[in-house]
């Protein structure tokens, strides 16, 4: 029970502002929607044990104390940062008790990446009997760091990051709380919008600041960087933003999209990333995506690896941004990373198969007894430069693992193919010189 002394302390603005009904939450009608899985539940006065996934700031907190209210469940909050073995057995004993009486316990728990083994596993019987309903929120995939046990027995609901217009609404939920304009150009503004990032607690918090910013005219952009510390990008290096861009960076190149490939290389390098990583990755891209279609394109990489060695940050950056530039504008292939893996699938399934005798050197009297070398036919000799012998063991039919593409410089590998393939057909059948 809040004291008389509580009651007349100042709250943070997120305080004041934190909704006191579901349909007040912004950007998640998706879940809390009628139409949506959780508006669908309190509606029908239930709940399941479940895993709210999301950025900071955009009200996971908020949303479980709100849907333990309208299903009638006692509210009980957690941090695993702060709580440990003993904690838990409070509130699972506290819970049993409730249970008896005949309330439920929606134990919420925040930042439940943070638990480790035995604590998540902590939750399986109590969840599994019914004695709590686990509301944990986490800004971590937790397909990457939440138990398959635990896991299995939640719903994971995935939550939205603020937009645009759910940052503009809650701006003005603040200034009509605060009763004043906030001292800003419309660009100003609009600059809030941006540095919030999606997060409305970090918006709220820097309404507070700005609104106690002492000035007689409306700061405009760079006087509001200038009195403002700018936000740090959310991007953790080891955690799943650092795979997603990677993976967005990845997919524009191949997707010859240069301008989404330069944004996503311009995210990753602000978010902290280390040029390094993104270097070694273009150089898998141009092997993999690029290939032969573009032979500079793997020396293209290294260079740029290279130079960034050698200059280092800033400067070289430049260069990994030049080199993203030519792999999105190169033409594609993954022909010869395709062939590669069915000739490496194909020699598994072949065994030890000899090569042919006629292919095998013979520095021994005996080897040249044995046949090894004979019938050997020296390419440069023949007419056309390229004898037509078979190199396949002798047990094996010729397989195709490499089929070029018709673009770049494998169009014209293509034709030489193509023709290879006649001159080999006329070598074994004798017939006339392919044109």
């Amino acid at each position: 029970m809040e004291s008389l002394f509580e009651a007349d302390a100042p709250r943070p603005l997120a305080d004041r502002l934190r909704p006191s009904r579901l349909e007040d939450v912004l950007s998640q009608d998706h879940l809390l929607g009628p139409d949506g899985p959780l508006g669908r539940m309190t509606r029908e006065g239930r709940m399941t044990s479940m895993i709210l996934w999301g950025p900071p700031g955009i009200g996971k907190t908020t949303v479980a104390r709100l849907l333990a209210g309208s299903t009638n469940l006692h509210f009980e909050p957690l941090s695993a940062v702060f709580s440990g073995v003993a904690d838990l057995r409070r509130v699972f004993d506290t819970a049993k008790e409730r249970r008896v009486a005949g309330q439920g316990t929606l134990v919420f728990v925040d930042e439940i990446h943070r638990f480790n083994r035995a604590q998540q596993d902590g939750f399986l019987p109590y969840v599994e009997d019914g004695t709590v309903i686990l509301v944990g929120a986490t800004t971590e995939n937790p397909s990457f760091e939440l138990n398959g046990a635990l896991l299995s027995r939640c719903q994971v609901f995935v939550l939205n990051r603020l937009g645009h217009d759910a940052l503009e609404t809650l701006l003005t939920r603040a200034e009509q709380e605060m009763g004043t304009t906030l001292p800003l150009t419309e660009d100003a503004r609009r600059s809030v919008s941006a540095m919030a990032d999606g997060d409305g607690r970090y918006l709220l918090n820097l309404v507070e600041e700005i609104g106690a910013i002492g000035t007689d005219h409306p700061l405009d952009v760079v006087e509001l960087t200038q009195r403002i510390q700018k936000r740090v990008p959310l991007y953790d290096k080891s955690q799943e933003a650092h795979y997603n861009l990677i993976s967005a960076l990845h997919k524009s190149l191949r997707g010859s999209d240069v301008d989404a490939a330069l944004y996503w290389l311009a995210r990753m390098l602000d978010g902290g990333e280390d040029p390094r990583y993104v270097a070694r990755r273009l150089t898998r891209f141009a092997l993999e995506d690029i290939g032969i279609a573009d032979p500079g394109a793997l020396p293209q990489s290294i260079a740029a690896w290279e130079a960034y060695e050698r200059i280092g940050s800033p400067e070289g950056e430049l260069a990994i941004a030049q080199c993203v530039i030519y792999l999105a504008t190169a033409p594609k292939s993954n022909a010869a990373y395709r062939a590669f893996g069915a000739a490496a699938k194909s020699a598994k399934n072949t065994g030890s198969l000899a090569p042919p005798k006629h292919t095998l050197d013979a520095p021994t009297n005996l080897m040249k007894d044995l046949g090894y070398g004979d019938g050997y036919k020296y390419d440069h000799d023949s007419e056309d430069g390229f004898s037509g012998q078979n190199y396949f063991p002798n047990e094996m039919p010729r397989e195709e693992f490499y089929r070029p593409v018709d673009r770049g410089f494998e169009r014209d590998i293509g034709k030489r193919l193509d023709y290879w393939k006649k001159l080999r057909e006329r070598a074994q059948t004798g017939g006339e010189r392919a044109e």
